[in-house]
């Protein structure tokens, strides 16, 4: 017969290797999107500087180009060029 001890150890094993996995898919997802919002606002700082446009940086804005990039930048870039935010 399997001891009660024997299983509750193999369940908190389990448990805490499930842990450390979401942990480490938690930070590759915040490291994804730290990138993608560093190189869109890099974009938006030389569209700002080149073609003086005058975007500002909101939270909306590095939302969208953390979740974009370098597209959410253009993105962000067109709406404002066609007068619909930013």
């Amino acid at each position: 017969m399997i001891e009660v001890g024997f299983v509750l150890l193999l369940a908190m094993m389990v448990f805490v290797a499930m842990m450390v996995f979401a942990a480490f898919l938690v930070l590759r997802s915040i490291k994804n999107f730290a990138i993608n919002a560093v190189m869109g606002l890099v974009i938006l700082f030389l569209a700002n500087a080149v073609a003086g446009l005058g975007i500002g940086y909101s939270w909306l804005t590095i939302l969208i180009c953390g979740i974009g990039g370098i597209l959410g930048a253009v993105l962000v870039i067109i709406l404002h060029l066609m007068g619909l935010g930013f």
